[in-house]
C-alpha cells in the first residue's frame, strides 16, 4: 500500500485530532472513535473514510509493524425521502411547453415507457417493436434486458421527428450521430418545467417516477410495473404505494367526525 498525498493528508487529521497523544500511544479504541467522528460528525464521504482507514492502517502496520487489523463502521442510514411525482395537469403542461420535435420525442419517451436517461441515450432504432408494441431495453441496470410499453400516442410523435431528423442507429442522435447528450437533456427539461411554471423540481428521473405512480393509479399490478421499470427489488417498485394520491378523496380526517 503505497504512501499517497491523499493518504498523509488524512493521517495528519488522525494525529491532529489526537494532538495530546503520542501517536504511538493512540489504541485501536481510539481509532475507531477517530472513524466515527469522521462519519457522524463530519460525515464524510465513503471514499474518504477508507482512505483515513489506509493511511491509519499504513502507518501501524508498515511503518511500525504491527498486526494486520480491519476496521469497518457503520455508517448512518440515509434518509428515505419520497420522490417527485408530477400529476397529470403538470405532464401536460410540460409537453404543452416543448417546440423542439426531438425534445418533445425524448420526455414523452421517458413518461411513456419509464426509461431511465441512460437508457434513452442508447435507445436504438431496431429496440422499436412497433408489430408487439414494445420497447426493448438492453443491458440496462443490473446488465439485464427487459421489455417495456410502446405507447401509440408516442408513436405519433415519434414518426413526426423520424421524418424530421432522420436518426440512422440511435433514436437520438448528436449532431455529428452517435447518442445524445444526457446533460443537454437534462438542460431541456429543466427549461421546459420553468416555462411550464411547474415549481417541483423536474428532472429526467422525475417522468421516470411519475410513469410508475401513474401506472399503479391506473390500476397496473405492482409486480408488471417493476418489470417495466426493471426494478431488481419489489420493494422499490412499493415506493410508488406511498406516491400516489389515488382513493384519498374518500378518507375523511378524523378532525371532521368532531361536533365542533
Amino acid at each position: 500500500m503505497p504512501i499517497t498525498p491523499t493518504y498523509s493528508a488524512a493521517f495528519e487529521e488522525f494525529i491532529n485530532y489526537y494532538y495530546r497523544y503520542e501517536v504511538n500511544k493512540i489504541d485501536e479504541q481510539m481509532i475507531i472513535q477517530f472513524l466515527r467522528y469522521l462519519v457522524m460528525e463530519r460525515k464524510v464521504s465513503t471514499s474518504y473514510q477508507n482512505q483515513s482507514i489506509n493511511a491509519i492502517k499504513f502507518y501501524y502496520e508498515k511503518v511500525l509493524g504491527g498486526q494486520r487489523k480491519f476496521y469497518f463502521i457503520d455508517r448512518p442510514k440515509k434518509e428515505k425521502t419520497l420522490p417527485t411525482v408530477l400529476n397529470e395537469d403538470e405532464v401536460k403542461r410540460l409537453f404543452a411547453n416543448v417546440d423542439n420535435i426531438k425534445h418533445k420525442c425524448i420526455l414523452m419517451l421517458a413518461y411513456s415507457s419509464g426509461l431511465r436517461l441512460g437508457e434513452i441515450v442508447r435507445l436504438r432504432l431496431v429496440d422499436i417493436d412497433r408489430e408487439r408494441m414494445q420497447i426493448k431495453v438492453e443491458q440496462s441496470k443490473g446488465k439485464k434486458d427487459r421489455y417495456t410499453k410502446l405507447a401509440v400516442k408516442f408513436l405519433v410523435i415519434l414518426d413526426q421527428y423520424l421524418a424530421q431528423y432522420k436518426p440512422k442507429e440511435f433514436v437520438f442522435e448528436g449532431a455529428k450521430g452517435g447518442e445524445y447528450s444526457p446533460s443537454s437533456i437534462q438542460n431541456t427539461i429543466k427549461a421546459v418545467s420553468k416555462r411550464a411554471n411547474i415549481e417541483k423540481n423536474v428532472t429526467m428521473h422525475t417522468l421516470r417516477h411519475t410513469f410508475g405512480t401513474h401506472c399503479l393509479e391506473n390500476g397496473v399490478d405492482l409486480r408488471y410495473i417493476q418489470s417495466l421499470m426493471g426494478h431488481e427489488s419489489s420493494r422499490t417498485t412499493e415506493i410508488y404505494t406511498h406516491v400516489t394520491t389515488k382513493g384519498f378523496d374518500n378518507i375523511k380526517s378524523p378532525l371532521d367526525n368532531l361536533d365542533i
